[in-house]
């Protein structure tokens, strides 16, 4: 690496799938806040919905989700008696009910039974009209899907996959604690085929211990076999004093910051020179797919689920640690199973934290997402850069190692610097230097 980049690469910055980050969330936005901004919502209004499963069958130790072991049965009945319950106290708040998105995720949400999975499915259908529903999604651990499962799928009208590969590797796989062979996912990718449900994503991780160049490569080799339509591409986020099951994992293997630079250059070389497209900084695409469409054409957004080819008026969030997004701002869930189960049952909402929106707020979130999806910001119609002082300092660091350009009224991030464009987008963030917030690395 460029010795001039290793100082940036060893620097910390917020993935911004939110603006303002959830660490700058408060106790400001409740239950009842909540429940007033669903009741402003406009009848017509498009619904995305996503459902937080918090349960796997045993924890990957590198995961950084809220999610949960469990091997016994009650705890995961009584979830599902939970999120019915609010998925009917979301419906009862609001007229809204044209949903143009469902996205499952979690934890594991085929650690659920198919019946359990259809039963949620089904609430969902009583309350909310899917019929306009044209992107539903689900996270899948390839090591757990069963036939039954993708008959399920099928039939509540699944129609994407996104499967946790992560590496392909043995000696990683031991590593971090998910021991996955290449034969349990392409038998995944055949059983979702076979059921119709063809358009499949699968997420890579760089920064694990014991990767190198050569394992990452035959990692990527190995998942461009199977022809997904996506990659999603992650660095390991190795974040133990927030996640303590990222202990089990020896930090002396894990790549210094010039290494792990080296290794997601190998993933998108091997990627791109496949003929998938860069998406934003961390998804790739066949030119074709929605997400490369929408991409090409300006219209890629970013949310909690990354960079995504559309936007809905609202982002509901059923199940523990679920954030919800509305124009009026964020409303988080309680995290913690048990805390959430006890308000869903009480008062049919959990929302523990968020944060309301002022218009400084969306303007920041507009630029940062733009400069996120597009590499480029035009800001001719806000006043130029001469409009943000407090930014400027930061970009010109940047601009004097290569990795943005710019002019009066025009930022652009070069190929070069596209691995580190969370930083340019950080010089917008008007809470950086609030709050005791610890990041990921920024590449």
């Amino acid at each position: 690496m460029d010795p001039n980049f290793l100082k940036y690469a060893e620097q910390s910055a917020p993935r911004y799938t939110s603006y303002p980050t959830a660490p700058h969330f408060n106790a400001s936005v409740d239950g009842g806040v909540y429940r007033g901004w669903l009741g402003e919502l406009p009848a017509d209004a498009s619904l995305s919905l996503y459902l937080h499963t918090p349960y796997c069958r045993e924890m990957c130790w590198y995961c950084g989700c809220h999610a949960f072991a469990v091997k016994r049965d009650e705890p995961v009945a009584q979830f599902v008696e939970a999120i019915q319950a609010e998925i009917d106290a979301a419906a009862v708040a609001t007229a809204a009910r044209r949903v143009t998105e469902i996205h499952w995720g979690g934890g594991t949400p085929n650690s659920l039974s198919p019946e359990r999975f259809e039963a949620i499915a089904t609430r969902l259908a009583q309350r909310f009209d899917l019929s306009a529903c044209e992107r539903h999604a689900v996270e899948i651990d390839p090591r757990l899907l069963t036939p039954e499962h993708v008959a399920a799928m099928a039939r509540i009208g699944v129609n994407r996959a996104s499967l946790g590969v992560q590496d392909l590797d043995e000696a990683v796989q031991r590593a971090i604690g998910r021991v996955q062979p290449f034969e349990q996912v392409r038998d995944a990718v055949d059983m979702l085929r076979a059921g119709g449900i063809k358009a499949l994503s699968f997420d890579l991780m760089y920064g694990l211990p014991h990767q190198t160049l050569e394992s990452v490569r035959r990692t990527a080799q190995l998942a461009l076999s199977l022809q997904p339509a996506r990659f999603s591409v992650f660095g390991y986020a190795h974040v133990p004093w927030f996640k303590t099951r990222q202990r089990l994992i020896d930090s002396a293997a894990l790549p210094d910051a010039s290494a792990r630079h080296a290794l997601a250059e190998a993933l998108r070389e091997t990627l791109a020179g496949a003929g998938y497209v860069e998406i934003g900084y961390d998804h790739y695409a066949r030119a074709e797919d929605p997400i490369a469409v929408a991409a090409k054409g300006g219209a890629l957004q970013r949310n909690f689920q990354g960079f995504v080819e559309s936007t809905c008026d609202a982002l509901i969030g059923f199940g523990p640690s679920a954030i919800s997004t509305l124009p009026q701002g964020y409303a988080q869930n309680a995290a913690e199973v048990g805390a959430w189960r006890a308000a869903v049952m009480e008062s049919g909402f959990a929302v523990k934290r968020g944060r309301g929106l002022t218009e400084n707020d969306r303007l920041r979130r507009d630029l940062i997402m733009r400069l996120l999806c597009d590499f480029e910001l035009d800001l001719a119609d806000r006043g130029g850069l001469a409009a943000f002082p407090e930014a400027l300092p930061e970009l010109r660091a940047l601009a004097a190692d290569g990795l943005v350009e710019l002019s009066d009224d025009r930022i652009t991030i070069p190929q070069i610097g596209r691995a580190f464009a969370r930083l340019a987008a950080q010089a917008f963030d008007a809470y950086r230097d609030t709050g005791s917030a610890r990041h990921s690395l920024a590449v």
